[in-house]
C-alpha cells in the first residue's frame, strides 16, 4: 500500500478518536523549533508528530531502511513531516542525523517494545532497547550536545512492584527482558544527564493505548477480537492471565506529558498514568458491553498467553507531573475502550 494512501488506522480522525484543541502554532518572527522523533511510525510517534506540528514544530522523523512501507500511522502527515534514515543499531547514522538535523528536542520513541517478543528475542530487546539509547545519547553528545533528550522509560520497570502506588523513587524489578532493557536505558539517560551536563529526561509511562496501538498488545487484541466477533468473524477469544492489573491511559494524552517534560527550566524525571488500576477481565467486561455481548461467553483463558515471570499489578502517583508540568489524563478507561472498539469496527466494516 503507498505511504500516502490514507486508511482508517493513519487517520487521526478514524474510528472516532477525540482531540483536543490545536496548540496555536509560533507567532509570526519567531523560530520554529525542530523536534527529531525516533520511532515515528509508532503510537507514540505519531500523536507526537501531530501535536508538535500543531505546535509550529519541523519534525523529522528517524525510521529504518525496510523493505516495505509502515507508514500507515502517520501517512496524513508524510507531506508535513521529513522522514529519515538511521538505525539504533548503528552509531554512524545517528550521529548524522542529529548532526544534520540540529534538533531543539529529541525524542527516543524507538525500541522493541513488545514484552512477550523480549523473552524470544532477549539480545536484540538489549540491542535496541538499550544499547540504542547510549547509542542516540552518544549522537546528541558528540553532534549536538544543545539538544533537549527525551527518553521513553516504561511502567515494566517497576516489574514486582515493591510499592504501590509506584512513583519516580520507587525502586526497579524488572520481570522480562523488555523491563530489564528499560532500566538500562532509564539509568544511561541520568548518567549521561548527571556526567555530561546534558538536558536529558525519562518518562515512566504507564501503559497507554489507543486505536493505533498494535494487534499484539492485549488491549487492542481484546477490541479488535470483539469486533471480530460482532462482525462474525470470529467466536472465541483467547487470553492469558485475567487478574494482571494495569494503569491504563489514553495515548493521546500522554505524548503531552512528554512534550511538557522538555520545556522545563530543568530536567527531570516523571511518571505519568491515571492512578487507576483495571484488569484484564475489566478491559474485556467494558469491550463485550459496548456491543450487547456478555465476555464470558466468548473469553477463554489460554495457557500459552501467561508469561514466564507475571507482572501482577502496576498503578501510577503522577502527582509530580501534575505538580510540576501542569498534566493530567483527559481520557477515561471506559471512554478509551469504547473509542478502540469503535474504531476497529469501524476497520472491519
Amino acid at each position: 500500500m503507498s505511504a500516502s494512501k490514507r486508511t482508517p488506522a493513519a487517520s487521526h480522525k478514524g474510528g472516532g478518536e477525540k482531540r483536543g484543541k490545536p496548540t496555536p502554532a509560533p507567532e509570526r518572527g519567531q523560530p520554529r523549533k525542530t523536534a527529531l522523533v525516533t520511532g515515528i511510525t509508532g503510537q507514540d510517534g505519531s500523536y507526537l508528530a501531530e501535536l508538535l506540528l500543531e505546535k509550529g514544530y519541523e519534525v523529522v522523523g528517524v525510521v529504518r531502511r525496510t523493505s516495505h512501507d509502515s507508514y500507515e500511522r502517520i501517512g496524513h502527515l508524510l507531506d508535513r513531516l521529513h522522514i529519515v534514515p538511521a538505525d539504533l543499531l548503528d552509531q554512524h547514522s545517528l550521529t548524522a542525523v542529529v548532526r544534520d538535523a540540529k534538533p531543539h528536542e529529541v525524542y527516543n520513541l524507538a525500541a522493541q517494545s513488545f514484552v512477550p517478543t523480549s523473552w524470544t528475542q532477549p539480545v536484540l530487546t538489549g540491542e535496541f532497547t538499550a544499547l540504542g539509547v547510549t547509542r542516540l545519547l552518544e549522537a546528541v553528545r558528540l553532534a549536538h550536545p544543545e539538544a533537549r533528550f527525551y527518553q521513553a522509560s516504561s511502567s515494566e520497570m517497576f516489574g514486582k512492584a515493591q510499592e504501590t502506588p509506584q512513583r519516580e523513587t520507587t525502586a526497579f524489578y524488572p520481570r522480562s527482558p523488555y523491563g530489564v532493557a528499560k532500566v538500562y536505558g532509564h539509568w544511561i539517560t541520568v548518567n549521561y544527564r548527571e556526567s555530561y551536563g546534558l538536558y536529558t529526561v525519562s518518562g515512566i509511562l504507564f501503559n497507554h493505548e489507543s486505536p493505533r496501538r498494535g494487534l499484539e498488545f492485549v488491549t487492542r487484541k481484546v477490541t479488535h477480537g470483539v469486533a471480530r466477533i460482532v462482525k462474525g468473524r470470529a467466536r472465541e477469544l483467547r487470553l492469558g492471565n485475567l487478574d494482571a492489573g494495569r494503569d491504563w491511559g489514553y495515548a493521546g494524552d500522554y505524548v503531552d506529558a512528554m512534550w511538557r517534560m522538555l520545556q522545563r527550566p530543568v530536567p527531570a524525571d516523571y511518571v505519568v498514568g491515571t492512578g487507576q488500576t483495571h484488569t484484564v477481565r475489566e478491559l474485556c467486561e467494558v469491550a463485550f458491553a459496548h456491543v450487547g455481548l456478555d465476555w464470558k461467553q466468548h473469553v477463554a483463558v489460554d495457557p500459552r498467553f501467561v508469561r514466564p515471570a507475571e507482572v501482577d499489578i502496576l498503578q501510577a502517583d503522577a502527582s509530580k507531573a501534575r505538580g510540576e508540568l501542569g498534566w493530567a489524563p483527559r481520557t477515561s478507561f471506559a471512554d478509551l475502550v469504547r473509542l478502540m472498539v469503535d474504531a476497529d469496527l469501524e476497520r472491519l466494516g
